[in-house]
């Protein structure tokens, strides 16, 4: 069985040698090996490891979460005043108390996710403090977890409320941070 020949417009080659020319096959195997490459590690970052991939993987849930439209938090404001020394010690280190964590001086209880902000986890900078700041930043570096948010750019701020908004679903209030 031999090749069609060209429509008769003159090529000097037909479609089916076209086709199957060495640089016709060397990128069509590269760009296969590129969509393998891509492919493979798309489902292998899934299973988020790092904490620096932990803060984008939940970024984006936070993202997703907030556009949910679900006003309601867990919890009515509570309006208990929790000093700043006081709140340090729901940080995750002692397993018989619970872990807090402050968003724009509004206290959240995340207890019940140690995996994310018990001690040694991913997110236990944020624990035991009000880490506006950082949230913000989207930083795991315990320089940017402070409550004084009033550095943010507008995308960080966006990032921050998002955050708030993600917590306010999830978390129940238990109070405000005082000095």
């Amino acid at each position: 069985m031999s090749a069609p020949s060209g429509s008769g417009s003159g090529s000097s080659s037909t479609w089916y040698e076209t086709l199957t020319s060495t640089p016709v096959l060397i990128a069509t195997a590269v760009g296969l090996s590129f969509a393998a490459i891509v492919a493979t590690s798309n489902r292998s970052s899934s299973s988020v490891s790092t904490p620096a991939a932990q803060v984008k993987e939940q970024v984006k849930e936070v993202a997703q979460a907030t556009q949910v439209g679900d006003s309601k938090g867990k919890a009515a404001q509570a309006d208990d005043p929790i000093p700043a020394s006081e709140l340090s010690q729901y940080d995750g280190s002692d397993p018989s108390k619970p872990i807090y964590v402050a968003i724009k001086g509004r206290v959240f209880d995340v207890t019940n996710k140690p995996e994310m902000y018990g001690k040694g986890k991913g997110y236990n900078i944020f624990a035991g403090r009000d880490a506006s700041k950082g949230l913000g930043m989207s930083s795991l570096d315990i320089k940017d977890a402070v409550p004084d948010y009033s550095s943010l750019n507008e995308a960080q701020m966006k990032t921050l409320n998002q955050w708030e908004s993600f917590f306010e679903k999830r978390y129940n209030v238990v109070g405000r941070v005082v000095q």
